[in-house]
């Protein structure tokens, strides 16, 4: 789907060319509003990443519902959600090099509510001298590392880094950044519960000896679909940066649940379409999604269709995946079947395609284009 086809709607959704991504818009909608009731419940603020959907329509409906802006974790991504005409606009990943410097300055001087994160000296300093040449000031949250090891000072390393930003005339340094990425599948409730636990307290002491020493430092964004109800708990968290709940995926729903069980927190809104083309082979049949539809990494997709659902899928090569029965008594659908998958990992499946068709009781109500689609820059 290079372009959205609007002519596909009032279509009935298994009728579509496959591999597709659909959209349920019910689930969708219960996944939004749920997600926003609960933060709205705790006191906080819900700024939801956008790297998830990398879609401007579906972004805009998380504002509608109540989200005081979007995360992008690239400087394209926020570019394209600044032509989109989104506010509130943070970038969640560190940006270093003068190329990618330039496009961030560059971006602020019609974004000036844009937020970017910091968290090395060298970084700071390139940025500031580029934010002096264009007489710009700039928003930023201290990118605290909290256990992941990926991007973030460590915590006790952080005001030393926070003294460097306040003595700017370039920065006025808002706050925290503390995301726990490696938290967010941990399968046992209580084991994730205690581990985001952990290390959110070791950011919140961080943030509250900032708040001390300038009352501008108001945000301690972090959190993600993972770990949301666990830290809605924490008093010192400001906002939350989840962004799976929206669509789900198979890896989320094979965590347990707040409750502790293994009904998932949210729906899985969004699935793939995909048809038999071949077989059987055996008590195996090959369908036209794989590695190039769906994405191989975090777990492994799962079948809604209910007569189907005991099938297991494994991806067979670039073009193709396999349903294999796991006894025989187990039926295999016919050539021509479309069946409809819950993806593995909803974020870099996504970045594979131009748009998703919406849904609604099994008919195409609208498409909308994956604008940001590629923007990995």
């Amino acid at each position: 789907m290079r372009h959205p086809n609007k002519e596909l709607i009032g279509r009935k959704k298994l009728e579509l060319d496959t591999p597709c991504l659909v959209i349920d818009l019910d689930f969708l909608d219960e996944n939004l509003q749920k997600m926003q009731a609960r933060v709205k419940a705790a006191g906080k603020a819900l700024r939801p990443h956008a790297k998830t959907h990398k879609c401007s329509m579906l972004a805009k409906m998380q504002v509608a519902n109540g989200a005081i802006g979007v995360c992008a974790a690239k400087v394209s991504e926020a570019e394209a959600l600044v032509d989109a005409g989104m506010s509130g606009v943070l970038v969640t990943g560190p940006v270093a090099g003068r190329e990618k410097i330039n496009r961030l300055v560059s971006l602020l001087g019609r974004a000036p509510f844009l937020m970017a994160v910091v968290d090395n000296p060298a970084g700071i300093e390139l940025l500031e001298s580029r934010l002096a040449e264009k007489d710009r000031r700039l928003d930023v949250l201290l990118d605290i590392d909290i256990g992941h090891r990926r991007t973030g000072v460590p915590p006790g390393k952080a005001l030393d880094l926070a003294g460097r930003l306040l003595a700017s005339k370039r920065f006025r340094l808002r706050g925290i950044q503390a995301y726990a990425g490696h938290v967010q599948h941990i399968p046992r409730y209580e084991d994730r519960r205690s581990a985001s636990r952990e290390g959110l307290k070791q950011a919140a002491a961080v943030f509250k000896q900032l708040q001390a020493r300038d009352e501008a430092c108001t945000i301690f964004s972090a959190s993600g679909t993972g770990t949301a109800a666990i830290d809605l708990a924490v008093p010192e968290l400001t906002e939350l940066q989840a962004g799976s709940y929206a669509l789900m995926d198979a890896e989320y729903l094979a965590i347990e649940s707040t409750d502790g069980t293994d009904a998932p927190d949210y729906h899985p809104a969004l699935t793939m379409l995909t048809t038999v083309v071949s077989g059987p082979h055996g008590r195996q049949v090959t369908v036209d999604a794989g590695l190039k539809a769906l994405y191989r990494d975090g777990g492994r997709p799962r079948v809604v269709n209910p007569e189907y659902a005991n099938l297991q899928y494994d991806w067979f090569g670039d073009e193709y995946g396999k349903l294999a029965a796991p006894d025989r008594v187990a039926l295999l659908p016919q050539l021509g079947t479309v069946l409809e998958l819950v993806v593995s990992h909803c974020d870099p499946t996504v970045n594979l395609f131009d748009g998703f068709y919406i849904a609604r009781a099994g008919k195409v109500v609208d498409v909308w284009s994956i604008d940001l689609r590629g923007r990995c820059q």
